[in-house]
């Protein structure tokens, strides 16, 4: 068997998901492995996709290896996949797969977004390994990449792969309409303004009209922020350059003009039609680029919101990451605006719910999406203090290290409460005293 390997790292042959790869080659010598470094060599592909098309064309199964990065995939790898799309290379009824690493924080978004791309193209997808970065090193962890291919090898031979969804029926999308100038005096919230990230086209109507309105509707001052005008020199690599010091290894001065332009806000908007189920490789890549922050939520309490042209109902995995986002960043979501069934009713919408909470300093408590994430990155951060010493320290002032472990009083008193539940005797003779005593602290909260 051909398999073709699309390692989706900007680190090339350093890619450590690339090492499960190369394990699997040995363990089965019997299957021909060949790779193309998409995530290194995105510009050249870019420029000239003729052999990779090539090669992806004759594969008996394509196999993505990649980190995951922010939600996602790499931004190159995003590149990627819009390039096999424009190619007009047939890949219907190819099987493919995938291999990630990371510390699963939203590895499953990851997942689904490969899966939908390639089923989009009529690929027989067969579902991938999520691994952890340290699992090739044990033998737990080598044993279920041997698994996962026998697996994969299995579902070839029986033409066994997750079903091909039904191509959904565009919707009809309706464009915003731009109010009239009026003599509204705009306003700063604390001598900030309202941030509009958008990747926007020259050509895009729609996008331009939603955003046109919404600043329009909004009672506060607002700019626009193009990042597909801004000269990135690439994506992010991946290099820790930025993890001692926050600097990024790139000199085209992204973290500055991120920080004081864009973060320096009193509130971000992200503007951006759908493309390949995602905001787009060209915003994946400013996603990407934000790691100059490492894993500090550093806009924690700024709110949040989103102008969208295209299917987003939808897009369920999409949905997901916006709402992840800003559940594990600490920004309350004031809305997501699309250009579906009525944009001018969304887009007022997200403008007064914007300035809601922006006067009411409006912030929910962190629900699955928010708690879950942070666990993850608490826990690598502590591991990985001595090189990430930026999110360490930033850990740190902000009480985001809150071990369970800490918490002693409630250890002992839970097992108070065990051994007492062990007893058949004492619980017959409590009655309904433990729900009293649960009750009790909020009894007291109430009487105030």
């Amino acid at each position: 068997m051909k398999i073709i390997v699309v390692n989706g790292s900007p680190k090339g042959k350093y890619s450590i998901t690339l090492q499960t790869v190369l394990y699997l080659e040995k363990q089965f010598p019997q299957h021909q492995f060949e790779v193309i470094h998409a995530g290194q060599k995105i510009k050249a592909l870019a420029k000239d996709f003729t052999i990779a098309a090539h090669q992806l064309k004759e594969a008996d199964l394509i196999l993505f290896s990649y980190p995951v990065y922010t939600f996602i995939a790499p931004s190159q790898l995003h590149h990627f996949i819009r390039l096999m799309k424009e190619s007009g290379v047939d890949f219907s009824g190819k099987f493919v797969t995938q291999i990630t690493t990371s510390k699963h924080f939203y590895d499953v978004t990851a997942h689904r977004y490969i899966q939908d791309n390639c089923q989009d193209m009529g690929m027989k997808f067969i579902k991938g390994l999520s691994a952890d970065m340290d699992d090739l090193l044990t033998e737990k962890g080598q044993r279920e990449a041997r698994h996962f291919f026998s697996y994969v090898q299995w579902c070839i031979r029986q033409d066994s792969y997750e079903p091909l969804p039904e191509k959904p029926v565009p919707a009809a999308h309706i464009q915003a309409r731009v109010p009239k100038e009026n003599d509204m005096v705009k306003k700063t919230v604390r001598g900030k303004d309202v941030v509009i990230v958008t990747d926007c086209r020259e050509d895009d109507a729609r996008l331009q009209a939603m955003i046109a309105r919404f600043r329009a509707v909004l009672p506060l001052k607002s700019r626009v922020v193009n990042i597909r005008e801004y000269p990135f020199t690439g994506g992010c690599l991946g290099c820790f350059h930025c993890a001692v010091s926050g600097k990024c290894i790139y000199k085209d001065k992204f973290d500055e003009f991120l920080r004081k332009d864009i973060q320096g806000g009193a509130a971000i908007i992200y503007a951006f039609s759908i493309e390949d189920h995602s905001m787009g490789w060209v915003f994946k890549q400013y996603d990407d680029r934000q790691f100059c922050n490492g894993h500090r939520t550093v806009t924690m309490g700024m709110p949040m919101g989103y102008l969208v042209c295209g299917d987003y109902s939808k897009e369920s995995n999409l949905q997901m990451i916006v709402e992840g986002r800003a559940e594990v960043g600490g920004n309350f979501l004031a809305g997501v605006a699309t250009d579906e069934k009525d944009p001018d009713k969304a887009v007022n919408r997200l403008a007064k719910t914007l300035v809601y909470a922006l006067r009411h300093h409006y912030v929910q408590p962190q629900n699955f999406y928010g708690v879950g994430g942070m666990k993850i990155f608490r826990d690598l951060i502590y591991l990985m203090q001595g090189m990430m010493k930026a999110d360490h320290r930033f850990y740190k002032e902000h009480g985001q290290y809150d071990f369970p472990q800490k918490k002693k009083g409630t250890v002992i008193k839970m097992y108070l409460v065990g051994a007492l539940l062990s007893s058949p005797t004492i619980v017959s003779k409590m009655g309904n005293k433990m729900n009293e005593g649960m009750l009790a602290p909020y009894r007291k909260v109430l009487e105030k």
